[in-house]
């Protein structure tokens, strides 16, 4: 095992282990318990822990995150299902350089092993809205203020032509 393999690997079990005693420390003034990750952001930090293993153990090439995404696509539930599909759809047809991974169990795309986009299912963290999002790896800034996910309940035309053209700009 590598150096870097190893420190990585130490990293993630310290980061699980801080979780873990995050949720039954109690706080010096009031005695009352520490709120901590939800359930679902935990499940979320494991995904991911799990994520960065497999790519430790075989070099993950785009056919591998390929299909790991579309599995993830296929675990999602009716309308966040159908976007997840069409977005992967754009993001592939907007960005062919562009690898699918997953990401914290979500659908992502990145550059040179950098996620520059990703897309978040309502289900996830029982938010009402799907999200797609871009990281600081994408280049889309706009002036001083730009946006950096959008919050999506149906993909319209106009919404899959905006996407598109992002995607394109994120990776130029």
């Amino acid at each position: 095992m590598s150096t870097a393999t190893r420190t990585r690997t130490q990293t993630i079990r310290e980061a699980a282990q801080e979780a873990t005693m995050s949720d039954k420390k109690t706080t010096q003034k009031s005695g009352t318990t520490a709120k901590g990750f939800t359930p679902e952001e935990r499940a979320a930090m494991k995904e991911r822990a799990r994520e960065l293993k497999a790519e430790a153990r075989a070099s993950k090439n785009k056919a591998d995150g390929e299909s790991d995404v579309l599995a993830k696509i296929a675990e999602m539930q009716g309308p966040d299902r159908a976007m997840a599909k069409r977005l992967h759809a754009i993001v592939k047809a907007s960005a062919p350089p562009l690898s699918p991974k997953t990401w914290y169990g979500m659908p992502a795309y990145a550059k040179d092993g950098k996620v520059v986009c990703y897309f978040q299912s309502a289900q996830k963290f029982n938010s009402r809205y799907a999200t797609f999002g871009f990281s600081d790896e994408a280049n889309i800034d706009e002036g001083a203020m730009w946006p950096t996910s959008f919050a999506l309940k149906e993909l319209t035309a106009a919404d899959e032509a905006r996407i598109g053209a992002l995607v394109k700009k994120a990776v130029s």
